[in-house]
């Protein structure tokens, strides 16, 4: 199917994202502020020199298409690119400081909210069409999200910060068409990094000295933030955003397996009865593109006899 292979993108890079807690961790004790900063410059500075080094085409036609939009039209292409690079630094910076200074949980659960935030926003702002069953996956995530509510109200409330600003993000995405996705996420990046430069001499620590930091920045950077954000990108160029928030789902399902087994936190009844609906709602929302690929296998093994 054509849709296939946006599909395997959204779930690689939320797959990804779900061990996200394996190289964050590891540096729980630096400031929150640090890691950001130095996880968005090592990102804008690995992202502008593989543009300057191998896609200066690419730099060109993009800027070459901006060029030749209306006056209307670059507005809103500044707009949805500002405002995304502005939805995707709050987004890095509540997420950081919940992991670290909250609960591994809370992150958890900001990303099971961020779906049905991205579902409603997708309804009311770009008109995605939802079917009934797809509605009802809506019904079982949000059921799914009051029952992890219901032990910790304030994990909610961080949950939907979290949730709200990456939705934001998805959302502005899926209409931002026309330019290079590399190029785009350079930008994001970019300007997430010169809106946090004046911030940093005053509202940083000291210069890190551990390998083991600079290591898991490295890998927080291209393992965790430029790979999954290309994917997500190269996604939603081919599927709705509410789909793609969905599938978002992957993710907190894995966190919140590291979180039981891996980290030990503490982990209810109640909370595996939640994630197990939200797990029933991930399959529900997507059930026609597997009931298509199964139909697809049938007939392709009906033709190979």
């Amino acid at each position: 199917m054509k849709t296939t292979k946006y599909y395997l993108a959204a779930i690689t890079c939320f797959t990804i994202w779900g061990f996200f807690s394996l190289a964050l961790k590891p540096i729980h004790d630096y400031p929150s502020l640090d890691i950001l900063f130095y996880r968005v410059f090592s990102c804008s500075i690995l992202m502008l020199l593989i543009s300057f080094l191998f896609r200066r085409k690419k730099i060109q036609d993009t800027i070459a298409i901006f060029k030749s939009l209306s006056t209307s039209e670059k507005r809103k292409a500044l707009l949805l690119n500002i405002g995304g690079s502005v939805f995707l630094m709050a987004n890095w910076f509540t997420f950081i400081y919940v992991m670290n200074h909250v609960s591994v949980k809370a992150t958890s659960l900001a990303y099971l909210v961020c779906p049905i935030l991205t579902t409603l926003l997708a309804y009311f702002l770009l008109h995605e069409k939802l079917s009934k069953t797809q509605w009802i996956s809506v019904g079982l995530s949000i059921t799914g999200c009051l029952l992890l509510s219901y032990a910790d109200i304030m994990d909610m409330v961080f949950s939907i910060i979290i949730g709200f600003t990456y939705a934001c993000y998805l959302v502005s995405q899926r209409v931002n068409k026309g330019f290079d996705k590399f190029i785009v996420l350079t930008f994001h990046i970019t300007l997430a990094a010169l809106f946090l430069l004046p911030f940093y001499p005053a509202y940083s620590g000291p210069v890190p000295t551990e390998f083991k930091f600079y290591f898991c920045i490295e890998t927080i950077a291209v393992l965790f933030t430029i790979f999954p954000l290309f994917l997500n990108l190269y996604a939603l160029s081919g599927i709705n955003s509410s789909t793609v928030g969905m599938l978002l789902n992957i993710n907190p399902m894995i966190a919140f397996a590291l979180a039981a087994f891996f980290f030990h936190e503490k982990i209810g009844v109640l909370q595996i009865v939640a994630y197990s609906i939200i797990f029933v709602a991930v399959v529900v929302f997507n059930s026609h593109h597997l009931f298509a690929l199964k139909q697809k296998y049938i007939l392709s093994s009906k033709d190979s006899i």
